[in-house]
């Protein structure tokens, strides 16, 4: 009788079978069959959300497409308690917008105009600032009657922290309470450390990694009281 020559050749392909004098021809494998064993691994759509380590976030609503890396869950987290505490002070607004003066025409306009499309209340000094009004005075009360804080983080902004202007009081009374939300724009986390690194120690977005509208309905979201109730 012809032996088998898979405990010395293996049976690792077609070929090596039909030369083996006791299998060949034979349509079962002696052994492991290897083409199974390394094949590919099939995934479903929701293990490639899985991978990618975007999930929603726990006051996300059923709904919602938004998707949170693990550090904008673990920064926001603490934010939304925030928001959570203060939604019986109807008069607040959703969000103070900290930002660099010479930034008010340009980018922080953009995101202040896309969270108002979006339904969210902001504090914004080029429209909330009256004209002859103590800028100081001003940028106080609207700390104390906003929700949650905005910093917009720029290169021009960077410049406004090293100089300790106007940015610098509005970043120090956001960095007391749990109420910050850092947004990097044409600069990096780098930067930012190197600038403030308390600031910097704080995970927040980026439009290195989403869009001024994905960022503008991240914060939203975080604001929306619909939610409330199903994140409790």
């Amino acid at each position: 009788m012809a032996r088998c020559t898979a405990p010395v050749n293996g049976h690792r392909s077609s070929s090596a079978r039909a030369n083996c004098p006791a299998c060949g021809g034979r349509s079962r494998s002696y052994g492991y069959n290897y083409s199974q064993s390394y094949s590919s691994p099939s995934y479903s759509s929701g293990s490639r959300s899985s991978s990618s380590g975007k999930r929603k976030a726990s006051w996300s609503s059923s709904g919602s497409t938004v998707l949170y890396t693990p550090a904008e869950i673990r920064t926001l987290t603490p934010v939304r308690k925030n928001v959570e505490e203060r939604l019986e002070k109807p008069d607040l607004r959703d969000i103070f917008l900290c930002h660099a003066w010479d930034d008010r025409k340009g980018v922080a306009k953009e995101l202040h105009d896309i969270l108002e499309s979006k339904g969210v209340s902001v504090w914004f000094s080029e429209k909330d600032v009256a004209l002859g009004a103590p800028l100081m005075r001003e940028i106080d009360k609207g700390l104390i009657k906003s929700r949650v804080g905005i910093v917009l983080v720029t290169p021009l902004f960077l410049k406004r922290i090293a100089g300790a202007g106007i940015a610098d009081k509005e970043l120090s009374a956001l960095l007391a309470r749990d109420m910050l939300v850092p947004i990097v724009h044409d600069t990096t986390y780098d930067d930012l450390r190197d600038a403030s690194p308390l600031l910097g120690s704080r995970s927040g977005l980026s439009t290195i990694e989403d869009s001024m509208e994905e960022i503008a309905s991240k914060l939203a979201e975080l604001v929306t009281p619909e939610t409330v109730e199903k994140y409790n």
